[in-house]
């Protein structure tokens, strides 16, 4: 399912993907804010999750493609 709409299709579409693994990214916990900011500005929200406290002073930020995490990480790379 492309495009999915409501909540429930968002969360039953992550579900689908993330259970591949998708492509993860971690940031510093201090960045949560602005990495969110980012993906929200940038991707749809049923392309990326981000799970929290995945290890000290870390979230990990999880994207359907490929494309879109490397795009990330080089926002945040520096400041990681």
């Amino acid at each position: 399912m492309k495009n999915p709409n409501t909540p429930q299709e968002i969360s039953d579409y992550k579900s689908i993907w993330m259970k591949s693994g998708g492509y993860s990214v971690s940031i510093h916990s201090d960045l949560d804010v602005k990495g969110k900011d980012w993906c929200r500005k940038n991707l749809q929200r049923w392309q990326w999750a981000m799970k929290t406290w995945t290890d000290v002073h870390e979230h990990t930020i999880y994207f359907e493609d490929k494309s879109h995490a490397e795009e990330f990480e080089k926002q945040w790379k520096s400041q990681n």
